[in-house]
């Protein structure tokens, strides 16, 4: 019995990862992840220049015995996701909608010149 309080207990501590997908177009970098049953303000986004971070809680709408179950495939419970982007982005033009359990988070790429002529004055 001990035994499988032990395991309930890792269970309940573990946290899961959220699959995304990440595309880019010319102008920005596009992460969308299916959250089903999370709203807003249960989620927590953090960007810089160089990546971004999903965390949140995906909570059962009731308790049901463990026992009881005969198929367990959803993850119920806290989970996060960090992504090193392939590119710079700008953090402070970062916009994140949430539609019909899809989160989708839309990051401007940084707008860099490759290359800029300078002219020379004399003095």
């Amino acid at each position: 019995m001990a035994e499988n309080n032990n395991k309930f207990l890792k269970e309940k501590e573990m946290e899961g990862q959220l699959a995304v997908d990440l595309y880019q177009t010319e102008e920005e970098l596009v992460l969308q992840a299916i959250i089903a049953g999370n709203d807003k303000d249960s989620l927590e986004i953090n960007t810089s220049n160089e990546s971004v971070t999903i965390k949140g809680e995906r909570k059962k709408p009731e308790e049901i015995d463990k026992d009881k179950y005969l198929l367990r495939e959803c993850f119920w419970g806290k989970f996060s996701r960090s992504v090193i982007l392939p590119c710079e982005i700008d953090p402070d033009k970062v916009k994140a909608i949430l539609k019909n359990g899809i989160l989708t988070i839309r990051m401007p790429k940084l707008s860099r010149t490759k290359a800029r002529k300078v002219n020379v004055v004399i003095e």
